[in-house]
């Protein structure tokens, strides 16, 4: 990676400020790297707020975030076209609608959170379905 895709601006002149949004950019990715293993839990936006608080609290911590193999190319193409690539939502929504199915149907007894989770499930797969994706394959 060259140092242009690096370049973050300028980190909070307050000591005090730049270790919150450290602790809240750990906060967030470590939300996001449960969220692989959860897919109740969305992977990508906890790690968009993560980025976001880590170049507003530490360089260091924003480069180590970008430069990691399995973020970095997804926080890049947020920040510079303000889309997520096609494979990663079509994957994320896939992974979502299986986790919540066979939660509705093997482990939730209630009809109300069965509705519950179906609902916020959908509403999830729409709203990241409506992301823009550059590489999405034409029709």
């Amino acid at each position: 990676m060259n140092d242009e895709k690096l370049e973050t601006g300028e980190v909070h002149g307050s000591a005090l400020v730049r270790a919150v949004f450290i602790g809240a950019g750990t906060l967030f990715l470590a939300l996001g790297v449960i969220g692989i293993f959860l897919p109740v839990l969305p992977t990508t936006p906890f790690v968009l707020l993560a980025a976001a608080c880590y170049a507003r609290g530490s360089h260091r911590f924003y480069n180590w975030l970008l430069a990691n193999r399995a973020f970095g190319p997804t926080i890049l193409e947020w920040r510079w076209h303000r889309s997520i690539p096609f494979r990663i939502k079509i994957t994320s929504i896939v992974l979502m609608s299986v986790t919540l199915g066979a939660s509705i149907v093997f482990f939730v007894e209630s009809l109300h959170l069965k509705a519950m989770l179906a609902i916020m499930g959908l509403a999830v797969a729409i709203w990241l379905y409506r992301i823009p994706s550059r590489d999405r394959p034409r029709r």
